[in-house]
């Protein structure tokens, strides 16, 4: 079996590979070794798949339906591990193998691959996503090693801050975006196990429950960050829409009432995410994508 990282793999990563990393040129033989170790069958690799692993569908030696998840250590498969034990298969993708001897090596229950809740209408996919992460807001375990909120974003508002000073156009939003940052991470209403990049693609069919979050980037901290990343799903659509500024407020306090949390703060959150977004894609050479985030935060 040739495994062949999808190309979608090879752009992302080559975005944001660290000078001298060659976990691409390893990657196929520690997806042999790690197919071999396991006794695994092969069926397919996932294409297009994901932007920071590889996604191999496979069969145990027992014959059950699994996927083989591998990721480089800057996409924190670890800290993945670690949360999807902690959910233990509740609202989330369950792990087949609790612990690897190999680091970034992840065997978990296999889903449906091809069908995701993005797939459904807007409005019922809204609805079946916040119902998915509301299961995943758990208390973290005692003392977890997670990185929280603040610590994130205050290196992502670091690398914003370079950028705006590179980039005068894109100054005046993410000064607005920092300040918001500044207010929310003072004084959080809570600390929960987050998924962390949550999104309707990110829930996909299952078979012990109609749907199930996969990918995790988890991190510690309060409920409406997590919530944030939904707000902006489909964005392209949004943009593309006359109405897109007055839905995308709807929609901010649609799902704030909906899952109980301050739209104010979920409005806060959901412009510093999206200008963080619009920011790195727009320093990595993404315009397109760039062009739709930073016109999505205008209107918050």
């Amino acid at each position: 079996m040739v495994f062949e990282p999808p190309k979608r793999l090879v752009r992302a990563l080559g975005e944001t590979a660290p000078e001298g990393d060659d976990w691409l040129e390893r990657l196929p033989e520690t997806a042999r070794e790690a197919v071999a170790q396991r006794e695994l069958t092969v069926e397919r690799v996932q294409v297009p798949g994901g932007r920071s692993s590889l996604v191999v569908l496979v069969r145990t030696a027992d014959g059950t339906p699994a996927v083989l998840k591998l990721a480089p250590r800057r996409a924190r498969p670890e800290a993945e591990r670690a949360a999807l034990a902690h959910w233990g298969g509740r609202g989330a993708v369950q792990l087949l193998e609790p612990a690897s001897a190999a680091e970034g090596v992840l065997l978990l229950e296999r889903l449906h691959p091809d069908v995701s809740v993005r797939s459904l209408p807007e409005a019922k996919a809204l609805l079946e996503a916040a119902g998915t992460l509301r299961r995943l807001w758990v208390d973290p375990p005692q003392e977890h090693g997670f990185e929280t909120v603040t610590e994130r974003t205050e290196r992502q508002a670091r690398a914003m801050r370079a950028s705006a000073a590179a980039d005068p156009e894109v100054a005046p939003l993410v000064e607005a975006a920092l300040t918001a940052r500044e207010e929310l991470v003072a004084a959080p209403p809570e600390h929960r196990l987050l998924h962390g990049t949550f999104r309707q693609s990110k829930v996909l069919g299952g078979e012990r429950t109609p749907w199930l979050a996969v990918g995790p980037d988890p991190v510690v901290g309060e409920h409406a960050f997590d919530l944030a990343r939904l707000v902006r799903d489909r964005v392209e659509d949004l943009i593309a829409q006359t109405s897109g500024a007055s839905t995308t407020r709807r929609r901010v306090k649609r799902l704030a009432e909906s899952l109980e949390v301050d739209r104010e703060r979920l409005r806060g959150w959901t412009l510093f995410r999206a200008v963080e977004s619009g920011v790195r894609a727009r320093r990595v050479g993404r315009e397109q994508d760039a062009e739709l985030l930073l016109e999505f935060a205008g209107w918050l």
